[in-house]
């Protein structure tokens, strides 16, 4: 099982969590939502919860719980810039189908 960020996904996680002056590392999950099911949720992580799995991938600690873990196990997260836009980038080996939007998605 694991989870990993691209150089340029954990550059912008260090980044952020310097801004920000604390917290562990980055918090990535699921929540049921939109028109395929699933979308991610992903915020700073200030402490480890219990049941928390956490991986270390570019020198960035990442915390998924194990309900999420379940839909988003071996998921690269990427981080894009195209033009005005930045975004997280998730690519997710379980995804079966995703909605037009991009903002969703089913396993």
């Amino acid at each position: 099982m694991a989870i990993t960020l691209t150089p340029a996904a954990a550059d912008r996680v260090r980044h952020f969590l310097a801004e920000r002056g604390h917290g562990v590392g980055l918090r990535l999950g699921v929540r049921k939502t939109g028109c395929s099911g699933f979308a991610y949720v992903v915020n700073y992580a200030d402490v480890v919860e219990p049941g928390d799995r956490v991986f270390d991938t570019q020198g960035v600690r990442v915390l998924v719980d194990a309900r999420s873990l379940e839909l988003i196990d071996g998921t690269v997260v990427d981080f894009v810039r195209h033009g005005l836009n930045e975004a997280f980038r998730f690519r997710n080996p379980n995804v079966r189908g995703e909605c037009g939007c991009g903002e969703s998605f089913s396993v």
